[in-house]
């Protein structure tokens, strides 16, 4: 068998380290669903967590985006919690049960999955592993060893974020 299609390029990875009681995570979404729209398959957008210590909420949402992946719908969880920034802060972990319910999960798992913390694992190693790069706030992206640090400003970083893809897929072509 001749097939002379070419081999598929790995996808770049690009790390969003964020917390979901962000104002300036939920901000950064739109640079995310650009940069996917725009590279599709040849992007690896990957959520880590890094939940903040001021905000009471953040370590229980990135345990229910966990659950969330778990039941298949990760990115759609976690933009709907980002998009009630505001709401989590006053309701908690009622909100978190509510988005799962309104997006058609298993709710009673969420419930039970926060109670039993089987998902506080993968939260704690996504933060020890930020810190050990040098994570100090959200968003930070990190592509191709880079680390681009939103928590000041997104000014100009989906552009830096497309410029060193272009590079990377360039190289693997």
């Amino acid at each position: 068998m001749n097939d002379s299609s070419p081999a598929p390029v790995e996808p770049v990875v690009l790390d969003v380290w964020c917390e979901l009681q962000c104002p300036d995570c939920r901000s950064a979404l739109d640079d995310v669903r650009a940069l996917r729209a725009r590279y599709g398959d040849r992007l690896d957008v990957r959520l880590r967590h890094f939940p903040l210590e001021k905000h009471k909420h953040a370590f229980a949402a990135a345990q229910a985006a966990e659950e969330a992946v778990e039941q298949g719908q990760g990115w759609p969880y976690v933009q709907a919690v980002l998009g009630r920034v505001e709401e989590l802060d006053r309701r908690g972990e009622e909100l978190l049960v509510e988005v799962a319910r309104e997006l058609g999960l298993d709710a009673e798992e969420f419930d039970t999955a926060l109670i039993d913390g089987r998902h506080i694992l993968i939260v704690d190693a996504d933060q020890a592993e930020g810190k050990a790069i040098g994570v100090t706030g959200t968003p930070t992206y990190v592509i191709g060893g880079e680390r681009l640090d939103g928590g000041k400003s997104q000014e100009g970083l989906r552009g830096r974020i497309e410029e060193i893809a272009d590079r990377l897929l360039a190289e693997r072509a």
